[in-house]
């Protein structure tokens, strides 16, 4: 982690991170500082990037997407081109919940969440095929999640 951040300012992100709707009052009494000094640590913790938003978790399963399936993806040529043209598409395809460019056997590791394997089917056929340059695919449907975290070990 970047040295430029005091041991306050780590234990800060590291409560919000588990505690996003804690108040700044609890804040400020949890890291011992007063709530003026606490607030002006967490904007200047967001102006510098350390918190990049917040949001809320939701219960994937109770909303219909129930099922998550990872997809190693090939493309066609590797080119900067189609690195970005493939990119921007995954980037607007709303069923994409994390799209990484990987180094080794594939291009792409994708992330989706559907409600079963036949929106996944329809997913891979009308969606990730036709994204720009894919030339193969490689499912790999979840059957259990053993861990799902968003949080850095701060």
């Amino acid at each position: 982690m970047n040295s430029s951040i005091s041991d306050t300012d780590r234990n800060i992100l590291k409560i919000l991170q588990s505690e996003g709707r804690i108040t700044n009052l609890q804040l400020a009494e949890r890291v011992n500082l007063s709530p003026t000094a606490v607030h002006e640590r967490v904007k200047r913790l967001t102006r510098d990037g350390y918190i990049e938003g917040y949001s809320a978790r939701l219960n994937a399963s109770l909303l219909g997407f129930g099922m998550t399936v990872f997809v190693e993806v090939k493309l066609d040529r590797t080119t900067k081109d189609v690195f970005e043209a493939f990119a921007r598409a995954a980037i607007r395809a709303p069923e994409v919940m994390e799209c990484h460019m990987v180094a080794g056997g594939f291009d792409y590791l994708v992330k989706t969440r559907v409600r079963d394997m036949a929106a996944y089917r329809a997913f891979l056929s009308d969606v990730l095929l036709a994204l720009p340059g894919v030339r193969e695919t490689h499912t790999y449907a979840v059957m259990e999640e053993v861990k799902v975290s968003a949080g850095l070990p701060i």
